[in-house]
């Protein structure tokens, strides 16, 4: 031990190193940008990558299947009313002997289209009118936020059935009678984001370097919200699809012989007794697209969350 500790150290034991320097100022991880890195802890999340791609597969069916089965989904054959599933029909037929394979398929097209397109609107809608009101505050939140409110003293159901009734049953009228009043929810969840964001550092420093008031909400305000502007807009989807099948129920939906999951449940619903393949299927799909639409939502959340981020 005294060997040890009697060694004396000498500069000619050591040799410099030319390149400390330079390396001491490299980077330790590579540069991604905000979407990189959320991409990236999305991919970790196991179970919304399994829903991801499970709910491409049936985007994918619905739209190949249609294309290329050898039955219309509106044609009628009476040789074939009410088959159970077969190896001709693998959903089995309905009261018309039309396929109930193809009909599932090319109803997830209309089901599917009409939800995203709602939860767009929805989304879009509710940011900027949530987004104004919540940063100006004040007179301008005060009469914004009173207008919600009488919007949502009527029903929202009330009001999608009158807005059908105007423009009768169709795609376009279902989206814009859904949309009309399904903003609200997002205007209020954004508004309450931005309450809370609009005082922090950084967005008083970009206050403060001239940044406009929508740049702000933009550029600021909406990435650190994007959580559960994501998650709401998730859930928004089948709450447009359950919309629909009311719609459908009562013969304000899809008129005849458009197909989608509401009027495929509908019709299904009818012959539960006798002919339950017919309802098993289209709710089937439904809650599947529930469910991936929901881990989706909630693996989003997680990896877009800036103060998540590592």
């Amino acid at each position: 031990m005294d060997d040890y500790v009697n060694i004396q150290l000498k500069r000619e034991m050591f040799t410099s190193d030319p390149g400390a320097g330079r390396d001491a100022e490299k980077l330790t991880r590579p540069s991604v940008t905000y979407w990189k890195d959320a991409y990236r802890r999305f991919r970790k999340n196991k179970i919304a990558s399994a829903a991801a791609l499970l709910l491409a597969v049936i985007i994918l069916c619905a739209v190949i299947v249609p294309l290329v089965s050898r039955y219309a989904y509106d044609q009628i054959d009476f040789t074939a009313v009410n088959n159970p599933p077969n190896a001709k029909h693998w959903f089995g037929t309905d009261d018309l002997g039309r396929d109930l394979f193809v009909r599932c398929w090319e109803g997830a097209r209309v089901s599917l289209f009409i939800g995203v397109l709602v939860a767009l609107l929805n989304g879009t809608i509710g940011i900027l009118y949530g987004g104004v009101s919540g940063y100006f505050g004040r007179a301008t939140d005060n009469i914004m936020m009173r207008i919600c409110e009488l919007i949502a003293a009527i029903p929202q159901m009330l009001w999608v059935v009158l807005l059908i009734l105007v423009m009768r049953p169709g795609v376009l009228p279902v989206i814009v009678a859904v949309s009309a009043t399904g903003w609200i929810s997002m205007a209020r969840l954004f508004r309450g984001q931005v309450f809370q964001l609009k005082e922090m550092e950084f967005v008083i420093a970009s206050r403060a370097l001239g940044g406009s008031g929508m740049w702000i909400i933009f550029k600021h305000l909406m990435p650190n919200a994007m959580s559960p502007i994501l998650t709401n807009m998730a859930f928004s989807i089948p709450t447009a699809i359950f919309a629909e099948a009311f719609l459908s129920y009562i013969g304000l939906g899809l008129p005849m012989p458009m197909a989608s999951w509401g009027v495929l449940a509908s019709d299904g619903a009818n012959r539960l007794l006798t002919h339950p393949y017919q309802l098993f299927f289209p709710a089937l799909l439904i809650s599947l697209s529930m469910l991936c639409f929901n881990i989706i939502g909630d693996g989003l959340r997680d990896a877009l969350d800036p103060r998540l981020r590592q």
